[in-house]
């Protein structure tokens, strides 16, 4: 029988123990606990949360490898074109975890109406184009079909219908640069067949959907005759060493671009996300163990008597230890409880309400996003419980100081 642990449960369950000096401060040790895992938990959701989905938003626009040529890779508009018939396209057939190959070609223009116009960048799709982003961001409306002679239909974002003051099914008129400076612009009609708000603002502002052989037309090229091609990952994290993969198996003409290697101010900025989460976590888990420290020692200077006893009826030091381990443990566990209960709640009320509400212009999204794992959820508490549990042990070690001789007397 372990009569540490019975002994704890004793002290635990007595009257005398919810009604001591001791319990205000061992109310404070477990609100601290409970607040402490609440902002671990917050800080890890949000954190995540804005991670995967400002890098989902960017993979959603730009794919999360793109292949063009060498002499076009720093630009937004297609200028050469690359032959559609690769070995790569339709699928990359030596490399796993690859969830979509899709053409694409960008040319810039600007959309007018009587009033006033937008710059714009069409993107020019295609018929093997994933569209689960849109679809899941579109505000109203539908999709283009490209299961057609012509497509005239394009999916413009809110942001820019608002501007021009359109609304779904509208014509607009789309201006077109030609290649050659002595050319007259070309003029286009087309159809707002779908809105779009995915709270990203610099997408939002200028990128136009529509159908690439409207591209192909504008810029003179032939059906065979692409902007680049952009490749869809099933796993983010493997995307530098995919990225490698796919560089290998192109033409010794053409470059591969990843998304953290075209926009690195913006996962250098999300990478400060886990500093922050790492800094948050660290403070929380000294804080609530100094709590448990205080409380600890209150705990043993209330039983000191008890303490004298156990030593006198033969108990050593370690044993009347674990007593007070354990009871600090309890004290631990319940903390945690309550704050997952609470924790998980607030991230499950931002999760379906959207309560909180952000800039879009600063963090790229508009309500603030949240994603826990249950792997996070268990090494938070794991983490929590072990790092304060260490720290009651060296506190603990002032009940070796304890004499029974003089502790005794004042039973």
């Amino acid at each position: 029988m372990n009569y540490e642990l019975f002994i704890a449960k004793r002290i635990i369950a007595g009257k005398k123990y919810k009604s001591s000096i001791s319990s205000p401060i061992i109310k404070i040790a477990i609100t601290a606990i409970a607040l402490g895992i609440i902002i671990m938990l917050i800080a890890v959701a949000t954190g995540a949360g804005l991670q995967y989905k400002i890098r989902d938003k960017m993979a959603g626009f730009k794919g999360h490898i793109q292949i063009v040529n060498y002499d076009n890779n720093n630009s937004d508009v297609s200028t050469t074109p690359i032959d559609k018939n690769q070995e790569f396209y339709p699928k990359f057939d030596n490399i796993l975890g690859i969830k979509n190959v899709q053409v694409f070609a960008n040319k810039g223009g600007i959309l007018r109406t009587k009033t006033d116009f937008e710059g714009i960048i069409f993107k020019g799709v295609s018929t093997d184009y994933d569209w689960s982003f849109f679809e899941e961001y579109l505000v109203e409306g539908k999709v283009p079909n490209f299961n057609q002679p012509r497509t005239r239909e394009v999916l413009l974002s809110e942001t820019v219908v608002n501007r021009l003051h359109l609304k779904l099914n509208d014509t607009i008129l789309a201006t077109f640069l030609k290649t050659t400076m002595s050319k007259l612009p070309s003029n286009k009609k087309y159809i707002v067949s779908g809105i779009y708000n995915t709270g990203f603002a610099q997408f939002d502002n200028n990128v136009m959907i529509g159908d690439i052989r409207e591209v192909q037309k504008l810029n003179k090229w032939t059906e065979n005759e692409v902007g680049g091609f952009e490749v869809l990952l099933d796993d983010f994290d493997e995307i530098e060493a995919k990225g490698n993969e796919v560089y290998y198996q192109i033409g010794a003409t053409l470059n591969r671009k990843t998304i953290v290697d075209a926009y690195p101010n913006v996962f250098e900025w999300i990478k400060l996300f886990d500093n922050n989460v790492w800094f948050i976590i660290a403070i929380m888990i000294v804080i609530a163990g100094i709590n448990m420290i205080t409380a600890l020692l209150v705990l043993i200077l209330e039983r000191v008597q008890m303490i004298g006893i156990l030593k006198a009826l033969g108990s050593n030091n370690t044993s009347i230890r674990k007593i007070f381990l354990y009871n600090a443990s309890y004290l631990i566990l319940k903390g945690l409880f309550w704050g997952n209960i609470i924790g998980l709640s607030i991230i499950g009320i931002q999760y379906f309400f959207k309560v909180i509400s952000l800039n879009p212009e600063t963090y790229y999204v508009t309500t603030m996003p949240v994603y826990i794992s249950v792997t996070a959820i268990i090494l938070l508490n794991l983490g929590t419980l072990l790092l304060c549990f260490l720290m009651l042990i060296l506190p603990s070690y002032i009940i070796t100081k304890i004499e029974p001789s003089r502790s005794i007397k004042f039973a």
